[in-house]
């Protein structure tokens, strides 16, 4: 088992696959970072723009960014998902069955 799990970590298949699915996973973690901390700092430096209503409403600019940064957490999931349904999956599987799994 262990020999088999050295043959599969050396094959350049499985490595690209590793860079590749890290590249992503950490590109969409800098996008998630960047809005919810852009929007923390948001909070702790220009609260007026946040407070600031929208319309003649009580609704106030913070409500609908909050929102769309938990959207946005939701939607970088669902891209995640998908490409690995489809894409990283499919290249796991290629792998093992060139291993012989």
């Amino acid at each position: 088992m262990t020999d088999r799990i050295a043959r599969v970590q050396a094959n350049p298949k499985y490595q690209a696959l590793v860079r590749r699915r890290s590249r992503f996973a950490w590109t969409l973690t800098a996008i998630m970072l960047l809005a919810y901390f852009g929007y923390v700092l948001l909070i702790a430096f220009d609260k007026e723009l946040l407070a600031r209503p929208i319309g003649d409403g009580v609704t106030s600019v913070g409500i609908p960014l909050g929102f769309g940064i938990i959207v946005l957490g939701v939607l970088l999931t669902a891209i995640y998902v998908r490409r690995a349904n489809r894409e990283f999956d499919a290249l796991l599987e290629a792998l093992l069955a060139e291993e012989g799994e």
